[in-house]
């Protein structure tokens, strides 16, 4: 079970810069653009076995030193593009934790394999016909 996205916010630190975007002139002199870094390996709320998970599954999005990077620039409000971000790094950990259902093997139904075969049946009597015969 994961804990709340609260729960996180010791260990994630956030870094902002000047966005491209929405906001006309106002992007030039604030920052608005949010960067949010998680050190996945020092994290204390997550199980060795989650941390494992996490870095087989967010391994192309992990930086060399293993750092987790998002950044949110959607909007002109860094408050809000905080928040965007933080809601973003919850939903990835949520959707990376998350186990596949195992895939139940079915048969065709006998309808399904009697309508093929009648199928492949024309098929052939179609190309039969077209042969030159004497």
């Amino acid at each position: 079970m994961l804990p709340p996205p609260a729960a996180f916010l010791p260990e994630i630190t956030f870094q902002t810069s000047r966005a491209s975007g929405p906001g006309g002139q106002n992007v030039n002199k604030t920052e608005s653009r949010v960067e949010l870094r998680f050190h996945l390996q020092n994290s204390q709320l997550l199980s060795e076995h989650q941390k494992q998970l996490l870095l087989e599954k967010l391994a192309p999005r992990l930086s060399a030193d293993g750092l987790l990077l998002l950044v949110a620039q959607d909007d002109r409000s860094q408050l809000r593009n905080k928040d965007l971000v933080l809601m973003r790094f919850y939903e990835l950990l949520q959707r990376s934790l998350r186990r596949p259902k195992p895939r139940k093997a079915t048969k065709p139904s006998a309808g399904a394999v009697r309508k093929r075969l009648e199928t492949k049946k024309r098929t052939g009597e179609k190309k039969a016909n077209r042969r030159w015969t004497e």
